[in-house]
C-alpha cells in the first residue's frame, strides 16, 4: 500500500484516478469546507471514508497530511485504469509528432530529492510543460512526498521514465526539438536563447549537474546570471525561471 496526503494531492487524484484509492481517512473532527468538498468527491466516486483520530493520520504518513490520507496500491489491480499520466517513451514521441505548434519538454537528469521533483512538477504544469521525462535510475520518484510537493500537478502532467536519457534526447533531436541544457559556466545565459521553437529544456542534479552523456547531447548550453555570493539555485527554483521565461518569449 502507498498512502498520498494533503488536500491537494488527494482531491487531484480523486479526480484523475479514482479506482487506485482503497480508502480516504479523514480526521476526526476536521469539519471545514475543503474536507466536505472532498468527502463529496469521495462518496461520488464511490471510494470507502473512514474517520480516524489526527494520531493515527500522523502515524500513517511523515509530512503534513491536512486532515486527509488516501491508501492506494502501489501497482494497479487487473482490469483497473492505470494512471493517464504515466507516460511510456513512446507515447511522448507520439505526442510530439501529433502536436500542432511547438512542444516544451522538462528533462530532469538525476534529481532525486522527491521535494525538488514535486516542486518541478508544478512548475510544469503552471508552465504549460507537455512532458517531464526522469531516468528510470538515480531519479526521485512520484513517492507520496513529491505527490504533496506538487499540489496536484503529479496526477495531471504527463510523466516519462525512460531507460536511457541521452537516447531519449536524440530521438526528440530528430524530431525537430531543438535540447537546452543548463550548465553555469555556458557563455549564454536563457534570456539570450530563442525559446520560440519546440524545445527541451534539461536541468541537472542537486550539487552535480548534467552528466557528461547528457550534456553532450544539448544542442545548446545556457545559465541563469547569476549576480550574488551563491553559484547556483536549487533545481526546482531554477526550473521556474527557465520555463517561463520559454513561457514569456512564446507570448502566453
Amino acid at each position: 500500500m502507498q498512502y498520498i496526503y494533503g488536500i491537494h494531492a488527494v482531491d487531484s487524484l480523486l479526480r484523475q484516478n479514482p479506482r487506485s484509492v482503497q480508502r480516504l481517512w479523514v480526521q476526526q473532527g476536521r469539519e471545514d469546507k475543503r474536507i466536505a468538498a472532498l468527502l463529496e468527491l469521495a462518496q461520488n466516486q464511490g471510494v470507502p471514508i473512514a474517520r480516524e483520530p489526527r494520531k493515527d493520520l500522523d502515524d500513517m504518513v511523515s509530512g503534513r497530511h491536512q486532515g486527509v490520507v488516501a491508501e492506494t496500491l502501489d501497482a494497479p489491480v487487473h482490469g483497473s485504469v492505470v494512471q493517464s499520466n504515466l507516460w511510456q517513451e513512446s507515447d511522448l514521441l507520439r505526442a510530439v509528432d501529433e502536436k500542432q505548434g511547438p512542444v516544451l519538454i522538462l528533462v530532469l537528469d538525476g534529481v532525486t530529492d522527491p521535494h525538488n521533483l514535486g516542486a518541478c512538477l508544478r512548475s510544469a504544469d503552471a508552465a504549460g510543460v507537455d512532458a517531464v521525462v526522469v531516468p528510470k535510475d538515480k531519479s526521485a520518484d512520484l513517492t507520496p512526498t513529491a505527490r504533496k510537493v506538487a499540489c496536484g500537478a503529479a496526477e495531471v502532467v504527463p510523466f516519462v521514465r525512460v531507460t536511457n536519457i541521452a537516447r531519449t534526447l536524440k530521438a526528440l533531436q530528430e524530431r525537430n526539438v531543438w535540447v537546452y541544457g543548463t550548465a553555469g559556466e555556458a557563455g549564454k545565459t536563457i534570456y539570450d536563447s530563442d525559446l520560440r521553437g519546440s524545445a527541451a529544456l534539461v536541468m541537472g542534479a542537486e550539487g552535480g549537474g548534467l552528466r557528461r552523456l547528457t550534456r553532450e547531447h544539448c544542442d545548446f548550453l545556457v545559465k541563469l546570471p547569476m549576480s550574488g555570493s551563491v553559484s547556483s539555485l536549487n533545481v526546482s527554483v531554477a526550473t521556474g525561471i527557465c520555463l517561463f521565461e520559454v513561457v514569456r518569449q512564446r507570448g502566453a
